[in-house]
């Protein structure tokens, strides 16, 4: 497949960059550009003010820009952005953001997002994350980078979710899931840190040491929050791996799964 297939309808106005494939059936909007190489396959429709990077690959039937599902929502022209290299599979629903939030939501670069994923308005997701089949983001959601939903994770509105975490299949988070962190359950609970994770990333053997001990600092010594995250600050100048846990654990606003 290559080029514009001649049953795709693509609006005169929108940008396409060099080597993009539109595959039968597709629908190209108004005010969508799509970076060279990228390749919408059949049966998609990308519509809204969506920006999309380069050497994407969207799979059929994904609805891509769509309005908020928002009931505030008044035709306000928000945006969704979308990075380089990322994979989206069937069936995935990506929402504009709303003028109540930073009017943008955002799928950073090299994402693997499965089947049936839904991001929906103003949620903030970073790079090489993996969504399983049927992860449900609610708006306002924020992802750091690595982090791995299992199939079926629903999460709350306003959520955070940390770098290099990950879910369970069937989690459901209702609070913040710290950096490094492994949740499980409905309600999500902490399970412990995500090792293996880890290793394949690079980390050494002495910061995985130093994030084991972070998490018990956490969630085993019976401190109160605001007391492991004074103990997890004065660490993290030692171990510089921990800052980005405290630096989670200071802005966290829904509190933490516990």
């Amino acid at each position: 497949m290559m080029g514009i297939h001649p049953t795709a309808i693509v609006h005169p106005s929108a940008k396409l960059g060099r080597g993009v494939v539109v595959g039968p059936y597709s629908v190209v909007g108004e005010h969508v550009e799509i970076g060279d190489h990228s390749v919408i396959g059949p049966h998609v429709v990308v519509t809204g003010h969506t920006m999309i990077g380069s050497d994407n690959r969207i799979f059929q039937f994904c609805s891509i820009g769509e309005q908020p599902q928002d009931k505030k929502y008044a035709g306000e022209p928000t945006r969704l952005e979308i990075g380089d290299r990322n994979t989206i599979r069937e069936f995935c629903t990506f929402n504009c953001g709303t003028a109540q939030d930073s009017g943008v939501t955002r799928l950073g670069n090299d994402n693997w997002i499965m089947a049936y994923v839904h991001l929906a308005h103003d949620c903030q997701v970073g790079d090489n994350t993996i969504f399983a089949n049927n992860a449900q983001l609610a708006g306002h959601v924020r992802v750091g980078d690595w982090a791995i939903l299992g199939g079926f994770t629903v999460v709350h509105q306003f959520v955070r979710i940390g770098a290099h975490s990950i879910t369970a299949m069937g989690t459901i988070l209702l609070q913040d899931l710290p950096p490094f962190v492994m949740a499980a359950g409905n309600p999500a609970e902490p399970r412990s840190i995500n090792a293996e994770g880890l290793k394949r990333r690079g980390f050494s053997p002495t910061a995985i040491a130093a994030i084991k001990r972070a998490y018990k600092t956490l969630y085993k010594a019976g401190m109160k929050l605001d007391e492991a995250r004074a103990a997890l600050e004065a660490e993290s100048l030692t171990v510089p791996e921990l800052s980005v846990l405290a630096g989670f654990l200071v802005a966290s606003g829904r509190g933490i799964v516990r």
